[in-house]
């Protein structure tokens, strides 16, 4: 009797958890997590750090690629002069360049090389950063799986009202601003920033954003009233010099003029003769 009473209890048990299950549904979200990185202001700067790191690697494999093909140019030109043994010295001073240069070229780009370690080392803060953010979002909204978009799984549809992305990068950006924080009124301003939901930070965000282009938008109105303003100056100025120029180009006509005239006038020879008859 007991038994079976058990067993009457036990699938009670087992029916209502179905049927809050399926009530409930299983949710999934995803992230995209190359979204993510594009939008990190210091994965940015040092993404472009690294390209300006991969260009300098180029241009010296180049440098080197240059070097050796002028070493085989100049041993093709010059082996008709050249003994056994030189050409045999050249070619062995050939074989080494290149080896430096694809020794140099493995060590940046190749398997392990500088470039992939860089890679990791820039990606790997964030994605550890990420991966306990969603770790906390799955908790508190109840997701049952998480998937990465930008990963190898194939979603071939995603809805994105259950994109976590934003989610995610926002909280991202707000340990940043914690991390910047100087006065308490900031740190007021980052806390009150954190109990508002999605929609209402995004609702800031968007305010914030039309104040910002309104102030944008004053400035510059105000540089263009001022480029107005030089190029007035500017032409009244030239103007001014123009008719300063003048007068002062006249006073010096006048002044010659009268300097001229002062000048005692020279008789010529015909003149004096004259005068002595």
């Amino acid at each position: 009797m007991k038994t079976k009473k058990l067993i009457l209890i036990t699938l009670i048990a087992l029916c209502f958890t179905l049927v809050t299950n399926a009530q409930r549904g299983t949710r999934i979200g995803y992230i995209d997590m190359e979204y993510i990185l594009e939008n990190v202001p210091e994965y940015k700067e040092a993404t472009i750090q690294l390209n300006g790191k991969v260009q300098r690697w180029k241009v010296d494999i180049e440098k080197m690629n240059n070097e050796v093909q002028q070493m085989k140019l100049n041993l093709s030109n010059e082996r008709v002069l050249l003994t056994k043994e030189l050409i045999e010295e050249r070619e062995e001073e050939i074989k080494i360049k290149e080896d430096e240069m694809i020794k140099y070229q493995q060590d940046r780009f190749g398997p392990n090389g500088d470039l992939d370690i860089q890679r990791r080392q820039l990606v790997q803060p964030i994605q550890d950063q990420v991966f306990n953010i969603v770790q906390e979002i799955a908790v508190n909204k109840k997701y049952d799986f998480i998937f990465d978009k930008s990963a190898d799984i194939v979603m071939l549809f995603a809805a994105e009202r259950n994109d976590v992305s934003d989610i995610v990068l926002r909280s991202i950006n707000r340990a940043a601003k914690r991390t910047e924080v100087r006065t308490k009124k900031d740190k007021r301003e980052v806390e009150k920033r954190d109990d508002l939901s999605m929609e209402e930070d995004n609702e800031v965000t968007e305010r914030e954003k039309a104040v910002e282009d309104k102030k944008d938008d004053r400035q510059k109105l105000m540089e263009d009233r001022k480029k107005v303003r030089d190029s007035v100056r500017a032409v009244k100025k030239a103007e001014f010099d123009a008719r300063r120029q003048r007068l002062l180009d006249e006073r010096k006509r006048k002044k010659d003029s009268i300097l001229n005239a002062r000048k005692p006038k020279n008789n010529t020879p015909e003149e004096e003769n004259d005068g002595g008859i």
